[in-house]
């Protein structure tokens, strides 16, 4: 069969380290124009390939072909069982701050909803379906301070915080026009502060703090650091509630929630520390009050931090000691995890003794400090995309969807990223000219093969070089997704056995690429 109406383009993510190779930052020139070839026009070939070049000489480059007939003297077969399938994965994407939404904002609404139909449509574009957004403020508001919906103190004067009014929403109701299918995972940069303790010991980085229970719980008047006090369990429950309702009647469905972004991190520019001993309580608070709201749809997920659990004493396994209380397992769906500290294969361990729980990454960043097209490309698709599916996981978000040239808007308080590039750049001259970066690469080749739904297929025969990794997964219309990145100087054919055909391909030397067929 042929495969009809595939359209395809892309989209974003930013803000503080990533497993890129370390190299003098690339120049920016968010002037030069940067179109991938992404043409809408109906294919008549069996199967459309996508390759994206770490020199830059294919960008999304779109191609077609037709099956070969079975039989292949080639070695380098990858033979596949529809019937043998893993996880369900949910899609992938990046966050919408309020930052993205005011560039978004300022684009005029015809280059705008061009930019957010090739991100998100599914007839128009690549079908990005998850956004990660921030329950209140980030270290990358628009308007330059933090904030929560209720900073005044008492749960009765929740309220959604007007930067969100004015420009989270406008863009996400225009997202939704274009895919209502998208799912948001949210997180909070911390609670309302006057919800904060001081930490034990004083609000300070010794790691042998973090272990200790709250006992005073004195205000802690500070975005940065501090915990949550115990009494205020209830009430920053309800919060959550709250919110996932509000978001939900304004028509954003809220997939799932994370209780804390990097809860082992005291010096973000908005930041809380709960150590796993504070998550294990208060998800037994959580979640029965989502329960009791109907709300036992949203998934709650523990962590949202570093692989090396930024190395603090006693966190290590922090989702895995939280699991060990029965109670707390009950309420706890699975895991988020970012990549600014240790190895992805942290996740190995994680599933192994927790298969039936979900893992989604939720966070990674580029930046002056870490950024070439050509190491990141092919990294962070290695790590963070083929890394995370391989070891069980659902989905992937990566942080800012949209940066200025001056990269932000972002927060002037110290702990904030400066440096950070978003999953693209928009020329603050103009707010027309975009320059798409690695992230918006990585997104697009797996949005646009690999659809919510999909399920992970088993494969077996070949055995691929070092620097080359390829996996299959199985669309819920039928169509067979490819994503493959190659890390080595040559070339790599490949041939998938099919039924009664073959795909036979040649992967270019250093790229990232994506297939698409139906059978």
């Amino acid at each position: 069969m042929k495969i009809s109406k595939l359209f395809l383009s892309g989209v974003l993510a930013c803000m503080c380290a990533c497993n890129c190779t370390t190299q003098k930052p690339e120049e920016q020139n968010p002037d030069t124009p940067d179109t991938p070839d992404v043409p809408a026009v109906v294919q008549d070939k069996d199967v459309v390939a996508y390759v994206t070049k770490c020199d830059k000489s294919q960008l999304f480059k779109k191609s077609s072909f037709d099956f070969s007939k079975p039989g292949s003297m080639s070695p380098n077969k990858v033979t596949y069982d529809k019937t043998k399938t893993a996880q369900e994965i949910d899609g992938f994407g990046l966050a919408l701050t309020t930052a993205s939404c005011y560039n978004l904002l300022k684009m005029s609404q015809e280059d705008r909803t061009a930019f957010l139909k090739e991100t998100f449509s599914k007839t128009e574009g690549v079908g990005s379906s998850l956004i990660r957004v921030s329950i209140g403020a980030s270290d990358f508001p628009c308007q330059g301070f933090e904030f929560t919906w209720c900073d005044k103190e008492g749960i009765e004067n929740f309220a959604v915080h007007q930067e969100d009014r004015d420009y989270l929403f406008p863009v996400l109701k225009e997202i939704y026009a274009i895919n209502p299918d998208v799912k948001i995972i949210g997180s909070p940069w911390s609670c309302p502060r006057w919800m904060k303790c001081q930490m034990p010991g004083g609000n300070s980085w010794d790691v042998s703090k973090f272990n200790v229970p709250v006992t005073d719980e004195t205000t802690y008047n500070s975005w940065t650091g501090g915990r949550l006090k115990p009494s205020c369990y209830d009430d920053y429950a309800l919060y959550f509630v709250k919110w996932i309702q509000t978001m939900e009647k304004e028509g954003f469905d809220i997939h799932a929630i994370t209780m804390q972004n990097e809860p082992l991190n005291p010096g973000n520019s908005m930041s809380m520390v709960m150590p796993w001993q504070d998550q294990k309580e208060f998800v037994k608070v959580l979640g029965p009050e989502m329960e009791k709201a109907g709300l036992a749809d949203v998934k709650i997920l523990l962590f949202d931090h570093n692989y090396n659990y930024d190395s603090k004493e006693g966190q290590d396994n922090y989702p895995l000691n939280i699991y060990a209380d029965a109670e707390a397992y009950k309420w706890a769906d699975g895991s988020a995890w970012h990549n600014y500290g240790g190895s992805v294969t942290e996740l190995d361990n994680i599933y192994a003794a927790n298969p039936e729980k979900d893992i989604y990454f939720t966070e990674a960043s580029i930046g002056e400090w870490n950024y070439t097209f050509e190491g990141c490309l092919v990294n962070d698709f290695s790590s963070i995309f083929l890394g995370t599916l391989l070891r069980g996981g659902k989905g992937v978000t990566l942080w800012n969807l949209m940066l200025d040239d001056k990269k932000g808007p972002y927060s002037p308080q110290d702990g904030s990223c400066k440096t950070c590039f978003g999953g693209v750049t928009i020329n603050s001259s103009n707010y027309k000219t975009i320059t798409k970066n690695t992230h918006w690469y990585n997104v697009a080749h797996a949005s646009a093969v690999i659809k919510p739904g999909a399920k992970k297929i088993e494969t077996g025969g070949f055995y691929p070089p070092a620097g080359f990794e390829c996996q299959m997964f199985l669309n819920p219309d039928n169509t067979i997704g490819v994503i493959i990145c190659n890390k080595n100087d040559a070339e790599q054919f490949i041939v998938f056995v099919g039924d009664d055909f073959t795909v036979k391909y040649t992967v270019p030397a250093k790229c990232i690429a994506s297939l698409i067929w139906q059978e």
